[in-house]
């Protein structure tokens, strides 16, 4: 006998359902606080289904709703020391599309935690129980990081727009990146009047200004037309720049922090393929978790939208592009490692060159590169291997053989089961389907031809 127990966690409290596998309500909604009584109390009505059946197997699973139902699934683990108990975190998407699929509108805490319990019924091949999740608490760490990231980019674009106003001799030394000396320069002077008064030699103190550059700036900054020079404009622009500095520093603290907790031969054996370093050799692990969670690589790339939607409908394919579901963060550190990669990288060179002299753009032929990283990754965390290019290349010629044989059984079972009827003439269809049509007779009395003449013997 299998049960179903869905749990929906709310700030403070949890609604409780199970099911049985022919999805009849054994437990109608029950409301838990997130206290330890309460917990108490789950662990207690649990025990009493198996007490009355001992030979009962039951899954229970909450969605991922942010941390609000971490406690809850660590006490779950928990009972799994004396109760038959298998346990999962499952992502919020393939419910909502069951209970759309299923026509049901209205969603309450009880209704979510009955649609929880459905979704395991329906889709249990989909759901992996007891995963380790080892990392987890390193996935948050490494949240705050790319959090504190985005905060400082809105910082700089913030400063950008003041500096231009206030010291705009300063803007050329900002391009792509913001040098630290420059920092430390809106910090001593803020504003273009601040530096037109300043001393070179003072300012050519600050690590890898110069005289040089010093005086230069100071002279520029004489014949300058700031309009902004007002004193909170300046106050702002040194704030803004410390700011950024301890940006900077937290997130190399941060990140040193996690490359000491995740330090490992997952660590090397990413490193090894040219165009990923430690930082992105850590992302690329933390976005992943455990790679036992993907069977095939095909699902592997699905999970973070590197792979291309498109929708056939008649004669037309329309839309055919990256799907971009799934974490924008992987698909973040992919980006930045195929532009590394691009450039030092002799295997991926090669496919954007290919890519773009076949006709696609910059973009997506970069997103071409993304993929093949994904599928190298995939293929080094699986079978615990460094980056080998003689073992990629024989991989893509196993590959393009299996599409090829794929194509053809596919196109075999076409002509035995798609359709029951020759093609009509007299069907009004579109003139591309009619073209198809004749290429796909020409074709038939080609096969038809090399065939006899396989079969003619000469006397």
């Amino acid at each position: 006998m299998k049960l179903y127990l869905g749990g929906d966690a709310s700030k403070g409290y949890s609604d409780w359902v199970i099911i049985a596998e022919s999805k009849r309500v054994v437990l109608e909604d029950t409301q838990l606080d997130d206290t330890y009584a309460g917990h108490c109390k789950l662990f207690s009505i649990l025990k009493s289904y198996f007490d009355r059946s001992p030979g009962v197997q039951m899954y229970a699973a909450m969605e991922s709703t942010g941390g609000y139902e971490n406690n809850w699934l660590n006490s779950l683990k928990s009972f799994q020391k004396s109760l038959n108990l298998k346990v999962a975190r499952i992502n919020p998407a393939g419910v909502s599309f069951n209970q759309r699929a299923g026509m049901k509108r209205n969603v309450t805490d009880a209704i979510s935690a009955l649609n929880i319990a459905r979704y395991m019924v329906d889709h249990g091949e989909n759901i992996r129980y007891d995963q380790d999740e080892k990392w987890k608490s390193l996935c948050r760490h490494w949240n705050f990081v790319e959090m504190q990231k985005k905060q400082r980019v809105q910082t700089i674009n913030q400063m950008e727009t003041l500096l231009y106003g206030a010291n705009p001799t300063l803007m050329r030394y900002k391009k792509d990146s913001l040098p630290n000396w420059l920092l430390e320069l809106i910090i001593m002077c803020p504003t273009q009047a601040h530096l037109a008064k300043a001393r070179p030699e003072k300012l050519a103190k600050i690590p890898y200004l110069g005289l040089s550059r010093a005086k230069e700036l100071v002279a520029d900054a004489r014949q300058g037309i700031a309009s902004l020079t007002d004193k909170n404009s300046a106050i702002l622009l040194i704030r803004m720049a410390r700011q950024i500095k301890a940006f900077d520093a937290g997130i190399k603290s941060q990140v040193r922090l996690i490359e000491a907790e995740l330090s490992g031969p997952e660590i090397e054996l990413l490193c090894s393929f040219t165009g990923i370093d430690t930082t992105s050799a850590i992302g690329l692990l933390l976005e992943t978790g455990s790679i036992e969670r993907f069977p095939t690589v095909k699902g592997y790339c699905c999970n973070f939208g590197l792979h291309p939607k498109f929708k056939q409908s008649g004669d037309k394919v329309m839309g055919i592009q990256m799907s971009k579901q799934g974490s924008g963060n992987m698909r973040k550190i992919l980006f930045n490692i195929a532009k590394s990669a691009i450039q030092h990288n002799p295997l991926i060179k090669e496919i954007y060159e290919r890519k773009q002299s076949q006709g696609m753009t910059g973009m997506a032929a970069l997103g071409v590169c993304m993929h093949k990283i994904l599928r190298i990754v995939y293929g080094m965390l699986k079978n615990k291997q460094p980056f080998n290019p003689e073992v990629d290349k024989l991989n893509t010629e196993r590959a393009k053989q299996k599409q090829q044989d794929k194509e053809r059984q596919k196109e075999a079972y076409r002509q035995r089961t798609r359709r029951h009827q020759a093609f009509d003439s007299k069907a009004p269809v579109s003139s591309r389907q009619t073209k198809k049509r004749k290429e796909h007779d020409l074709s038939q009395c080609e096969i038809e031809t090399h065939n006899a003449r396989d079969l003619h013997v000469p006397s």
